[in-house]
């Protein structure tokens, strides 16, 4: 495979696991330069880049190049400021990556929308794992601001979520009675009020958003902790809100799950109607595979299609990074791979019988889910916020990996194991009494297991 070939195929493959922003900051002007038998020489535009991509994504980048090639042992990044060639383009919000074509095709954000128009309720694929959330999101885009408002729609990574939410504004922004859409992301939000407040242009800011009918922001979870966004986006879903117009959020967690999210805002996202999309079963994935073929005009056999839908289950996202590798390899060797290949070019993505849980799944996810370092689940404290992340990691260890209680306390710092049977204990019986609490479980326990 020629260097830009294989850099192409990295690329397409790197989206899947990395937000927009991230693969449009770090992966813009970077290529293959060199490559020499097991070693891969990457260009990047400055040391910012090289540090970056050498500390944070070295060995994502290092599982995706063996994935396509297994004799490569090692890479290393040079800067190379002045680039003659120009490999990858930066995405802009909303832009796709057709790895078929093995190029970078745009399919550009409406300018003023800022909406991706291949999002639509046609080629969304509906299942029992949805069903609830697409039938309040067709409810909301017939009639906006007057049935469910605001509509939050919660559920983990890759499941369709900004899909979803952004039909809605597609379908009202198409409608003649020509209703103003903006759809933004939680960070771009949050950004835009800071600039606001360092420039002294609040009222400039808010007045841009007083005459959108239909706001739409996604991940709002990241407004938590940043109290001067939450008291500035307060006054804008007031504002909004009281002339009736329609307030669509999407987050990773419901409203009642997110970690210091003042309580009048967290009011205001329970006061409409919340939904959630989890993980499809075999069927509805095999039909987003089918739907996804047809959407690029290419066919797979039918034992692929099903190796695929049997095995990749984490999400939507996986499921169509495991379809693309394949259509970069009918690309690249003009035709189509057989059982025995396609099952080595997926083993990235195949859930393995050892892709379960373990100990450091559930320290990493239950302190991230309650946005705390993973050394303070490990704190002799009694503080509340400490307490119960700390409980619920007892909890999953002893409920998925059957610890012990006193191999659980060991994990703790040595704590008696009656400790480890008390949170083991009042964790479970919360959860049968409080659906707040089952709800965190569910998504915590998706996190241990989906990476």
């Amino acid at each position: 495979m020629e260097n830009n070939e294989l850099w192409q195929s990295v690329l397409a493959q790197m989206q899947f696991h990395i937000s927009k922003a991230n693969f449009a900051t770090w992966f813009q002007n970077t290529e293959i330069i060199e490559k020499n038998n097991d070693h891969v020489v990457i260009s990047v535009p400055n040391a910012f880049s090289k540090e970056w991509l050498s500390n944070k994504y070295n060995k994502l980048i290092l599982k995706t190049i063996r994935d396509l090639d297994n004799n490569i042992k090692d890479l290393e990044f040079i800067i190379k400021p002045q680039a003659t060639k120009q490999v990858s383009k930066p995405l802009p919000e909303n832009e796709r990556i057709e790895t078929e074509q093995l190029k970078f095709e745009e399919f550009k954000a409406n300018k003023e929308t800022n909406l991706n128009p291949r999002y639509t309720f046609d080629n969304f694929v509906v299942g029992s794992f949805n069903e609830l959330a697409h039938a309040a999101a067709l409810a909301v885009s017939e009639n906006p601001g007057m049935t469910y408002n605001p509509f939050f729609i919660y559920g983990g990574v890759g499941l369709g979520k900004t899909h979803l939410i952004q039909a809605i504004g597609n379908k009202v922004a198409d409608n003649p009675k020509k209703k103003k859409v903006k759809y933004i992301s939680s960070e771009k939000f949050v950004s835009s009020i800071v600039s606001a407040i360092r420039s002294n242009n609040m009222e400039t800011f808010k007045a841009s958003l007083a005459p959108i009918d239909l706001l739409i922001i996604d991940d709002i979870q990241f407004i938590a902790g940043k109290n001067k966004s939450q008291e500035e986006f307060f006054h804008v879903f007031n504002s909004l809100y009281e002339k009736n117009k329609q307030i669509i959020l999407s987050s990773d967690r419901p409203p009642n799950a997110i970690p210091e999210l003042e309580d009048r805002l967290r009011s205001r996202f329970e006061g409409g109607m919340i939904a959630d999309v989890s993980l499809p079963d075999y069927e509805t994935r095999l039909v987003i595979l089918k739907t996804k073929m047809q959407e690029k005009n290419v066919e797979l056999p039918d034992d692929i299609l099903d190796y695929i839908a049997t095995n990749v289950k984490k999400n939507i996202r996986e499921l169509e990074g495991a379809l693309n590798r394949l259509l970069i390899f009918n690309k690249i060797n003009n035709s189509t791979p057989n059982i025995e290949t396609a099952k080595k070019l997926l083993k990235g993505f195949v859930s393995s019988p050892f892709d379960v849980a373990n100990y450091k799944k559930i320290i990493e996810a239950v302190s991230k889910f309650y946005n705390l370092e993973e050394k303070s689940l490990f704190d002799p404290t009694r503080r509340k916020e400490i307490v119960k992340p700390r409980q619920v990691a007892m909890f999953f260890m002893r409920r998925e990996l059957k610890y012990s209680f006193p191999a659980i306390a060991r994990k703790f710092g040595g704590k008696d194991h009656t400790t480890a049977i008390y949170a083991y204990k009042k964790i479970l019986q919360e959860s049968e009494e409080n659906n707040k609490l089952t709800d965190e479980l569910n998504l915590i326990k998706q996190r241990i297991y989906s990476g």
